[in-house]
């Protein structure tokens, strides 16, 4: 067959399968600057790119060629496309003006029109306490207390962490999220798995989904796992990205140092031993996490991330520039600025638990913007999955009863990702499932 005629029967079908579908008009309503690149999908009001057609036609190219009833086939098969699960592709969403309905949040649940007001954080300056200086080690523990009784979250200076070190972690987090959208997917996170990337968490909510991508990872601390960061990337991704799997190996390592440094002030701020909690936390299996929030062209719409508490023990957070994490106090939304010097740490329910409610697990969410995306490095410090959570004794008495029963990690973490979304009374809706479940 004649070169020429054979490409022109394949743009004429091409663009016969963008015109014939009703529910993609034209091209005059995407947003971007080519817009010859993409069609416009109507029922969600999203752009998306020519290039899947374009791939389908190419792969019926011939058979197209050589019979006129392969037309139906492709038609279904595009068909079939459509039907797929919502699809949260931030290279597009975040010149979406139209958002689709699954992103945008009930009204009392939407971020401030007007900025909020700063929150004035607690901060423990760890240069004493690592240098053993006793006396700088107990004024250290006091402000950690103080801030973990009025709200669970403190900023941490002088921690020791090379700068370097979270630089890389921010840099290759770019490197990472800027990947294809089916590059990405080869982290694929499964369903009811903690581990993977999740973009958005479409397949697992239909409502109320946050404005991000995620990739989350498992890091332990036990002497045979070493590696494991850096193999799950390799495993996961491929021999090329051995590179970010070291650096992330390595920022876990320094993270998992630094969470058990202030499990000893958490212990000598509640009285115990100044021990108890970091010997319960060496043998760890915590879990690392890449946040990455898109720009969005209706900040005012939807969430980076919903209002929660975290259901782990303790969070070490590190912000770009950008700014977004906001924590409910006194009844109304505060922001933490990012200091680029400077870890947030928080109380998570696991850790409630273990103090029997002294110090609290907060609620907080992540606002997005249209100027610019945001990043956060979040490392979550859990127990060991068998381990049992229970407050030491010290911390039990006639005055002070227990309030939650023991549970394992394990246990807290499938009932989080199997049967409760994470919110403000996480912690209270698994011991209520804990206690159906005994009856």
């Amino acid at each position: 067959m004649n070169p020429l005629f054979a490409n022109i029967q394949f743009f004429y079908l091409f663009f016969a399968v963008c015109l014939q579908r009703s529910k993609y008009v034209g091209f005059t309503h995407c947003p971007y600057k080519r817009p010859w690149f993409f069609f416009y999908h109507t029922s969600q009001k999203s752009c998306y790119k020519l290039s899947h057609l374009f791939s389908l036609c190419k792969r019926n190219r011939f058979c197209m060629i050589k019979n006129k009833s392969s037309m139906p086939s492709l038609q279904k098969e595009y068909m079939n496309y459509q039907q797929k699960p919502l699809v949260f592709d931030s290279l597009i969403l975040q010149h979406e003006t139209n958002i689709p309905q699954q992103f945008i949040w009930p009204d009392n649940e939407k971020p401030n029109s007007e900025k909020v007001k700063e929150l004035a954080v607690h901060v423990v300056d760890l240069g004493g306490f690592l240098s053993g200086q006793s006396c700088s080690a107990k004024e250290t523990s006091k402000v950690v207390g103080e801030a973990c009784k009025k709200h669970g979250f403190f900023l941490v200076t002088n921690h020791g962490v090379n700068v370097n070190l979270i630089e890389d972690a921010h840099r290759y987090m770019d490197l990472f999220f800027d990947l294809p959208f089916p590059e990405k997917q080869r982290a694929q996170r499964k369903a009811g798995e903690s581990c993977g990337y999740a973009s958005s968490f479409t397949g697992r909510f239909s409502s109320k989904l946050p404005w991000k991508e995620t990739l989350s990872f498992q890091f332990s601390s036990e002497n045979n796992s070493s590696n494991m960061v850096k193999d799950y990337f390799e495993n996961t991704m491929g021999k090329e990205y051995t590179r970010l799997g070291k650096v992330y190996q390595e920022y876990c390592n320094a993270m998992n140092t630094l969470s058990l440094q202030i499990m000893e002030l958490l212990g000598m701020s509640l009285g115990v031993s100044q021990f108890h909690f970091k010997e319960l936390f060496e043998d760890n299996d915590s879990i690392m996490r890449l946040n990455y929030y898109p720009r969005c062209q209706k900040p005012d719409l939807t969430l980076g991330t919903g209002p929660h508490c975290d259901p782990t023990s303790l969070t070490i957070l590190h912000q770009d520039s950008v700014g977004g994490l906001e924590v409910f106090i006194d009844n109304e939304w505060r922001s933490i600025a990012p200091k680029q010097n400077a870890f947030i740490v928080n109380i998570g329910d696991t850790f409630m638990a273990l103090s029997n409610g002294r110090y609290k697990s907060c609620l907080h969410r992540a606002v997005v913007n249209n100027v610019s995306h945001r990043k956060s490095l979040a490392f979550f410090l859990c127990p060991k999955k068998d381990k049992v959570v229970s407050p030491p004794d010290e911390l039990v008495d006639e005055n002070n009863p227990r309030i939650y029963p023991d549970f394992t990690w394990s246990t807290f973490l499938e009932f989080t990702q199997k049967h409760y979304r994470a919110d403000m009374n996480t912690l209270q809706a698994f011991t209520h499932w804990i206690q159906q479940k005994n009856i």
